[in-house]
């Protein structure tokens, strides 16, 4: 039961979405990433849980693949401009080379179609990518829970 991108609070350091939070709400102003041009297709935890609970619940799905997915997707590079705004309207995107992954590594897109969840459950999407983000940008607010993430230390 694949899905494509979840993210939200508790995400690994090693994601994009916490790496860009972290930075911001630390006073960085200039965030370092890699290649900006990838795009996701990004649900937000909520609606992951939610979809795996309607797949189990579903009796057309025993033994399928079935995506959990958005049926959309958004680049890093915007996906960064919308938690820019969020945070620090003054921060700008600069490319970091060491954040470039090797060639061939990189996937470049991550889409997935929801059609099969959307036909087999009653599951649907209740988080958009901004409320989805704000959601999480509010859970690293609170000091307890971003002390754990070293926003000067790039996560392989």
């Amino acid at each position: 039961m694949p899905n494509i991108n979840t993210y939200g609070p508790r995400q690994s350091a090693r994601a994009v979405i916490p790496t860009i939070i972290t930075q911001l709400l630390n006073g960085v102003e200039e965030i370092k990433l890699g290649d900006v041009n990838p795009t996701r297709d990004l649900l937000f935890v909520e609606d992951t849980v939610a979809g795996f609970i309607e797949i189990a619940k579903s009796s057309n799905l025993i033994g399928h693949d079935c995506n959990i997915a958005t049926q959309s997707e958004v680049s890093i590079k915007k996906l960064a401009e919308i938690l820019i705004e969020l945070v620090n309207p003054k921060a700008r995107i600069v490319q970091d080379n060491i954040r470039l992954r090797p060639e061939k590594s990189e996937v470049f897109r991550l889409y997935g179609s929801n059609k099969k969840i959307l036909e087999n459950t009653n599951w649907k999407q209740n988080n958009s990518l901004e409320d989805g983000l704000l959601k999480t940008v509010e859970w690293f607010r609170i000091k307890e829970n971003i002390k754990s993430y070293k926003h000067d230390i790039y996560n392989i």
